[in-house]
């Protein structure tokens, strides 16, 4: 099982068809040494690195496997995440909070002095010398040991109290709690005591028995005498020497004294083995949660534990192949996990090619004998490669995630979201995303780059199948980075694209194509103008694919929209050798119709003839079609890359983006396995939004598919279909730089929200009395203001969320404005995002 057909070359459903991928890249080589791990870059909120499980530092793989990541709102990068402190809309400003605390500790100094030097009566003693003196007299050393303790009473409760008055836990949480871990932080490793949560299940339970061994070692040695009486201080001066020889006092003392001592060293023991963390995970509440259902992660795809319950334990340890009975493949990956050749494509390839053997039991021998042979390498992508030549964003491929920036300390995000980091995954990105920003805002750097990296990282995983279209020359991706780059309208291109999509349908491939023509256009025209595109084309191709067996290329199907009258009887001739007398009658149709006005053919094949060019000689070729690309094997984890013309064919460029966006609609909507996440990057979507488009986008949902668009401005898409747009996608962005026009938009499809608004007036104060208005006017001599009173209003009111205004004038440079949606639902308001960070 080196594959299980998930990793099956993508050519091999058909023998170079059309619908095929070309054959250069369809037998793997298999890399004889697997690369080393990389590891991928930890934000700053991420927590370090866990110590070293036997000596040496952790494998940087080990350390990105165990992180945390917990359970997050839509569009927050989950690695290492910790949840920001619930908001306390009556935490006490800064300056307040130190001056109280001050305050408080200097009254409760002044009140113990008073106490102590009896300023304040003896009546403070009155409890002690109640209980104790007729007992122990004054002076005695039990008087003096009973005394000590009574003072050290009174001084913590004078310590609580004024703690309280003066909020002494919080300034420590604000201030003491930072301070230090900033200080123990860079302490040696051997000192900071270990993450729990993050030991692998051996380690614990090791760790665990030392820690027992050692206190019960202590106690045997300290029970012997082998430390003399250096552990029994306390227990010869603490206790009154009337005691000694006395056999209840002396007992009880003794003895009590035993128990708090044994207690202490357990108490060690217990912290230094991390029980409790045992007992979490192996006692009865541990053994329960592992019988539920795990949570569902952050991008809204069920979970792994929603359907088979995942066992709990350390994931290098491959626990859910230990579960299932795999204990050599499970050996094998451990041990290369902790040797350091496994990263993150492969486990997470692994990981895909797991799931499919859970689905299919009858796999798991097959998946075992091919983990055994390759390890790491195991179940390949089918172009050999387990990692990108480059990587520059941060990735977390267990969430699928991809971090583009931070959300930023505003008092406009909402509070659980500031400071945290900003992701992007197939969860929402199914949803669809439009970025709207002018030239040079980082909608391609900060955006489009990072989220292409980890879509073409996921399809090295076999999670997802990635087009990306951009003009030529713009390096979305080095050419290494995918497996099939087509480059249309240079000589040195090896692959082609398909002008009809894959498909052997005539009416889908012309209502494909009509659509890439003239779909900016077809609402301009008389009637249903896209309607009667298609339906000439849909008379020609027809008729001519039922003759030659494959339709035509762009020189033969404009010289038939032409009307030409050589190549209209040579395609009758073949008609009537065939017997095609049904189709015969469509072109009988294609001829009357031309003749009519307000026909779309003389339209598209002025259309047509900008691909009828010398640049364009060698592609659109349908009589090679083992050089031909076509969207219809987005059903395998292909990483492609198509080059569109800028330089001197712009509007060319423009057609053949909207051709490959009416392409991938249909295509993606029509996978039988529709298991693969398919996404089209189209940068910069000018001129290519069109009615049908704004439709397409709406069906990717529910095919396990989504696109990502980039526009400069709202203006290049039609007046009529702005609002369709906004709304047909789940995830907004607005760039800094954006118009109020285009935040206009964006405000409306983001709505308001209820808020607190507080209305402060400032009245003057008249005085009536004579030395209040002498007092009054003295301090407006002096401050040049009259004596005014604040009078403030609070009040909830229904605000934008962010106003046309804001939008176009408030985001800072390297700023976006992002709001996201789940393919479950979740969503999350706006966020300003910081794409530097």
């Amino acid at each position: 099982m080196d594959t299980e057909g998930t990793y099956d070359a993508p050519g091999t459903r058909g023998a170079g068809g059309a619908g095929g991928l070309p054959g250069p890249r369809a037998v793997p080589p298999r890399p004889a040494e697997p690369p080393r791990f990389v590891a991928p870059p930890v934000p700053a909120a991420a927590p370090p690195a866990a110590p070293a499980h036997g000596g040496g530092p952790e494998a940087p793989f080990l350390a990105w496997l165990r992180t945390p990541r917990p359970a997050t709102r839509p569009g927050v990068w989950a690695f290492g995440h910790r949840p920001r402190t619930p908001e306390d809309h009556s935490r006490v400003p800064a300056r307040q909070l130190l001056v109280g605390a001050v305050i408080a500790f200097l009254c409760g100094w002044l009140l113990w002095s008073l106490l102590w030097h009896g300023y304040l009566g003896p009546y403070w003693q009155w409890p002690l010398r109640a209980m104790f003196l007729d007992v122990w007299p004054e002076g005695t050393q039990e008087w003096l040991a009973a005394s000590y303790i009574y003072y050290a009473l009174c001084v913590g409760a004078l310590a609580v109290g004024f703690g309280r008055i003066g909020r002494w836990a919080e300034l420590w949480r604000r201030y003491g709690a930072p301070l230090w871990d900033r200080i123990w932080r860079p302490a040696p490793a051997f000192l900071r005591p270990p993450d729990p949560e993050r030991l692998p299940s051996p380690v614990l339970i090791r760790r665990g028995a030392l820690a027992a061994a050692g206190a019960v070692a202590v106690w045997t040695l300290c029970w012997n005498g082998a430390f003399g009486g250096v552990w029994l201080w306390p227990l010869f001066h603490l206790t009154p020497e009337s005691w000694q020889g006395q056999i209840p006092e002396s007992f009880y003392a003794t003895y009590t004294y035993y128990v708090l001592f044994a207690g202490l060293l357990l108490a060690v023991a217990g912290r230094v083995g991390c029980w409790r963390e045992i007992r979490r995970r192996y006692g009865p509440a541990g053994r329960a949660a592992a019988e539920r259902p795990g949570p569902v992660p952050p991008d809204g795809s069920p979970g792994p534990g929603t359907a088979d319950p995942e066992p709990q334990g350390d994931p290098a340890d491959w626990p859910q192949l230990r579960a299932a009975g795999a204990h050599d493949a499970a050996e094998r990956l451990a041990a290369e996990a902790r040797a350091g050749v496994m990263n993150d494509v492969d486990h997470s390839r692994i990981e895909r090619a797991w799931q499919s053997v859970r689905t299919r039991p009858g796999r798991l021998a097959a998946f075992t004998e091919t983990v055994l042979r390759y390890g790491a390498a195991a179940c390949a992508h089918p172009s050999g490669a387990r990692d990108l030549p480059v990587r520059v964003a941060r990735h977390d491929l267990v969430t699928r995630q991809v971090r583009i920036g931070t959300a930023a300390d505003d008092e406009r995000n909402p509070h659980d979201h500031r400071g945290a980091g900003c992701a992007l995954d197939p969860g929402l990105l199914g949803t669809s995303l439009l970025a709207v920003g002018p030239p040079g805002c980082g909608k391609t750097d900060r955006l489009v780059r990072p989220v292409l990296e980890s879509l073409c990282l996921q399809a090295l995983a076999g999670r997802t199948a990635v087009v990306a279209v951009g003009a030529a020359g713009e390096g979305l991706a080095p050419d290494e980075a995918f497996d099939i780059v087509v480059k249309i309208g240079r000589p040195d291109s090896a692959y082609d694209l398909d002008l009809y999509g894959g498909t052997e349908d005539p009416d889908e491939a012309a209502a494909v194509l009509a659509e890439g023509l003239i779909g900016d256009v077809a609402a301009t025209l008389p009637g249903e103008g896209s309607r009667r595109a298609a339906m000439a084309l849909a008379q020609l191709l027809g008729p001519y694919h039922a003759v030659h067996g494959r339709f035509p290329s762009v020189p033969e199907l404009r010289e038939l929209l032409d009307g030409s009258a050589t190549a209209v009887a040579a395609l009758r001739a073949g008609l009537a050798a065939g017997g095609h007398d049904a189709l015969a009658r469509e072109l009988d149709a294609r001829e009357r119709q031309a003749h009519r006005p307000g026909d779309a053919g003389p339209l598209l094949a002025d259309r047509l003839a900008l691909l009828d060019r010398p640049a364009f000689a060698r592609f659109f070729d349908t009589t090679r079609p083992g050089r031909t690309f076509s969207l219809r094997t987005l059903e395998h984890p292909l990483r492609v890359r198509i080059d569109l013309p800028e330089r001197g064919h712009a509007e060319a460029s423009r057609m053949l983006a909207r051709l490959v966006l009416a392409q991938f609609t249909e295509s993606t909507v029509a996978r039988a396995d529709r298991s693969l996440f398919a996404c089209l990057v189209l940068d910069d979507a000018t001129h290519a939004v069109t009615p049908e488009a704004v439709r397409g986008l709406g069906r990717l949902r529910s095919a396990n598919a989504g696109a990502v668009l980039t526009l400069r401005t709202l203006d290049d898409v039609p007046e009529s279909l702005r609002s369709a747009l906004l709304g047909s996608v789940g995830c907004r962005m607005a760039f800094s730089g954006v118009t109020t026009w285009d935040g206009a938009r964006f405000a409306e499809v983001w709505g308001k929200e209820w808020v607190e608004a507080r209305d402060v007036t400032d009245r003057q104060v008249i005085a009536h009395e004579p030395l209040t208005r002498a007092a009054h006017l003295l301090r407006r001599a002096v401050t040049g203001r009259a004596v005014t009173a604040q009078s403030v209003t609070v009040r909830k009111v229904e605000r934008e969320r962010w106003s046309a205004s804001e939008l176009a004038h408030m985001v800072p440079p390297g700023h976006a404005v992002l709001s996201v949606t789940s393919v479950r639902g979740a969503s999350a308001p706006p966020v300003l995002v910081d794409l530097m960070r």
